[in-house]
């Protein structure tokens, strides 16, 4: 009997990001995983994208992989004049499906999802949509408290005009409050103001990353996080806690301290918050009409009141991440949670292989008349 076809996925990791090297774990990570417990189902092939925007594909040397660059980890497979878009074309042609492990711009914004979509290549994740709102902080809000679930007050600045005074802010918002690049991730470029001597450098910094700053009110409260995961009919995790042991949550907690902050899966919560969380984790999910995967990031006041911070479509992947630690709280292994969101993809795509991409035009005049 001839043996099944295996399914080619395409690990597509590193990007022009500044959560460049945060990637390249969450893919090595996903690699290992699959070759370990998948390797009769999957066939990987590795795509790395340098700082400076090149494709290029890639040896499977996880040991290379780790040491966070990419150029160290390829091994070029085709001639170096040529263009950019054919590199592409050729690395992506042979591919059934594509894991996006992008974070943050170039990645998580639509960007490579408006490609592989042209390309007609089924892929992990967030379509275009989802994922260019899931990335901008302030579409994403006004989407939220369009759909009634609540957020923390909040205005925005842009370069260039003519900004906001800091005694107007505090009125607005109060003290302390943060500033935060609208299109970013991991906290990266994220301050917290406690006084007036601090908000001209914050903004600077925020300013450094995008050209739309949000000036977001402090929530006091315990920091909470849920997973979803599904299509048309998605499902909550079991939310986790991040108590962190610096002032708040930022990059330095995150990845350079490794005692920045303990990882409590499952959060210590009732019943009836749980399930609060989850419904509203759910709800914020289609609210940017997500697919496949997202984390949702809250606050859970002192008085139980959930407060949604944001969502994120492309969450961590590495051992030690948030995302698939709460899915293995809740009974889904690190490994069945990659093999579903693969099938999540091609399920998306078969769906969206119904859909109508031409009409007759003859017919149409036919029936307007």
């Amino acid at each position: 009997m001839q043996a099944e076809k295996k399914i080619r996925v395409g690990l597509v990791f590193g990007g022009k990001s500044i959560e460049h090297e945060i990637s390249i774990l969450s893919a090595t990570s996903i690699l290992r995983i699959l070759k370990q417990e998948y390797a009769d189902k999957y066939e990987c092939m590795l795509i790395g994208i340098d700082l400076q925007g090149g494709w290029h594909a890639c040896s499977e040397s996880l040991e290379s992989l780790i040491e966070h660059d990419v150029t160290k980890a390829l091994a070029i497979v085709t001639p170096g004049d040529l263009k950019a878009t054919e590199v592409r074309a050729g690395l992506l042609s042979s591919l059934d499906v594509v894991f996006p492990i992008l974070h943050g711009p170039y990645g998580e914004d639509g960007t490579i999802q408006g490609l592989l979509k042209l390309a007609g290549i089924p892929f992990v994740g967030a379509g275009v949509l989802a994922s260019a709102v899931g990335m901008d902080k302030e579409i994403m809000k006004k989407l939220f408290i369009a759909a009634g679930l609540p957020v923390a007050p909040f205005l925005v600045l842009h370069r260039g005009k003519q900004q906001t005074s800091f005694a107007n802010i505090v009125e607005m918002l109060g003290l302390p409050f943060f500033v935060k690049p609208a299109n970013a991730g991991s906290s990266v470029g994220v301050s917290k103001v406690h006084k007036e001597e601090e908000f001209e450098p914050a903004l600077a910094e925020a300013f450094s990353y995008d050209h739309k700053v949000i000036v977001e009110t402090f929530v006091q409260g315990r920091e909470i996080e849920c997973a979803v995961l599904g299509n048309e009919e998605p499902i909550a995790s079991i939310p986790g806690e991040i108590i962190p042991r610096h002032e708040f949550y930022s990059y330095e907690a995150k990845y350079l301290d490794t005692e920045g902050a303990e990882l409590v899966v499952p959060a210590l919560l009732s019943a009836k918050l749980t399930q609060e969380i989850q419904t509203l984790s759910i709800h914020a999910f289609q609210a940017i009409c997500c697919e496949g995967m997202a984390r949702v990031d809250m606050f859970l006041t002192q008085d139980e009141r959930v407060v949604l911070n944001e969502i994120n479509t492309i969450p961590g992947f590495t051992q030690i991440s948030m995302y698939p630690k709460m899915w293995e709280a809740s009974g889904i292994s690190y490994a069945a949670l990659l093999d579903r969101l693969i099938e999540l993809a091609l399920k998306r795509e078969e769906v969206n292989q119904l859909l109508k991409t031409t009409c007759d035009i003859r017919q149409i005049s036919c029936n307007t008349k």
